[in-house]
């Protein structure tokens, strides 16, 4: 590829970031700064008065009664699944198209995960096919709000109370997101979301954060996250080192601040994309009316992936994939789920592409991104 010397496109246009965390902060900087100042200051770094302003700021938020933050939202699922007392033998039903950690927490507890095949327009979980994978075995469902929509979970929640089970929405790429009205992270038994930096709402490390409405799990969760203590030394669970740092938490409450403003434009830019991807007749993954998206990634589904990604790597632009490989095609878990027959999520793994998308996003990028993939389409089936 031609260096930025050589290329006059590279001298007369600006490089897209995936996800532009500078401009952010740059917004926000004396904010963040005042209240990482605060945590330096006062020296409690674990679980200091910053950890429970921000579970009171999160509750009110979702409407969901209780808030328990964690130290990552793979901590959040994993944790969950323990306050709901997941044992080896038992099954969780989830989805194969996501990131690994989905099913890693269930394997980490000896349970298994079985896998139900997505839709093939929002690449969420497809209920229709939930009922016909539930055994004796079976005691969650645990739907992902893959892109940052939630998945049905009106029909999932009444499977889930026809067999005696709990919901576990894995909302880490949907917290800002709405289902008929209702925040994602408050739609089920537990929901579990990512801090992650690039995530809708991002810290600057690792966070997550459970959200349930329900007394015990909620009382479970913050003493699972504290070794499984309910008073110091005293353990009366087995649990993990799971909380979230203060100034982690100190980041978080500076950035909500400008968090409905962001969700307001992320929904905008996810429009506006969508408009353009119509008009330039690319399949793109679509949003159902009664949800809103917050487009944690905006994703496109293409044929000739790899010669598309040469020509976003020319422009300097970058480009991901969410996700390549089906979980129950992975190395480490095709051993668990071999009857587990996925044909929707292994020929969308083989087409998804991830644009750059965020708050901060300009039309004339959006524009940019687009042209790309609409040329080379053309040039492809030519």
């Amino acid at each position: 590829m031609a260096n930025a010397k050589e290329s006059p496109n590279h001298m007369t246009q600006s490089i897209i970031p995936f996800i532009d965390l500078r401009i952010q902060y740059k917004v926000l900087e004396a904010q963040i700064k005042q209240r990482i100042d605060a945590v330096l200051t006062h020296g409690q770094y674990i679980m200091g008065p910053e950890v429970a302003e921000l579970e009171n700021r999160l509750t009110a938020y979702t409407g969901a009664k209780h808030c328990i933050t964690v130290a990552s939202g793979t901590e959040a699922l994993l944790i969950s699944l323990m306050a709901l007392e997941i044992r080896p033998g038992d099954e969780v039903i989830t989805t194969p198209f996501t990131f690994v950690a989905t099913a890693e927490v269930i394997v980490l507890l000896g349970a298994k995960p079985v896998f139900v095949d997505i839709e093939p327009d929002t690449c969420n979980i497809n209920v229709n096919l939930i009922e016909a994978k539930i055994t004796h075995k079976t005691k969650v469902i645990m739907p992902v709000s893959l892109y940052g929509q939630p998945a049905n979970m009106d029909e999932i929640n009444t499977i889930a109370v026809k067999y005696n089970l709990s919901v576990i929405e894995d909302a880490a790429q949907s917290f800002g997101a709405t289902y008929k009205g209702i925040k994602s992270c408050n739609l089920s038994t537990i929901g579990c979301t990512s801090f992650f930096p690039s995530k809708p709402l991002g810290c600057y490390g690792d966070g997550g954060a459970i959200f349930t409405n329900h007394d015990q799990i909620a009382q479970a969760c913050k003493e699972i996250r504290v070794h499984g203590q309910s008073r110091r030394y005293y353990h009366t669970r087995v649990g993990v080192g799971g909380r979230m740092d203060t100034l982690q938490c100190a980041i978080l409450l500076a950035k909500l601040e400008r968090f409905d403003w962001e969700v307001e434009q992320r929904l905008a830019i996810g429009q506006q994309y969508n408009q353009l991807m119509d008009q330039a007749e690319i399949q793109r993954v679509q949003q159902r009316d009664d949800r809103t998206s917050v487009f944690a990634q905006y994703t496109v589904l293409v044929d000739e992936r790899e010669q598309i990604e040469k020509h976003f790597r020319a422009a300097g632009i970058p480009t991901t994939v969410h996700y390549p490989v089906p979980l129950n095609n992975q190395p480490a878990y095709q051993h668990l789920c071999n009857k587990d027959h996925t044909p929707v999520a292994k020929e969308i793994a083989q087409r998804v592409m991830s644009l750059p998308m965020g708050a901060d996003l300009s039309l004339a990028d959006q524009a940019r991104v687009v042209e790309i993939i609409s040329t080379n389409k053309l040039t492809s089936y030519d």
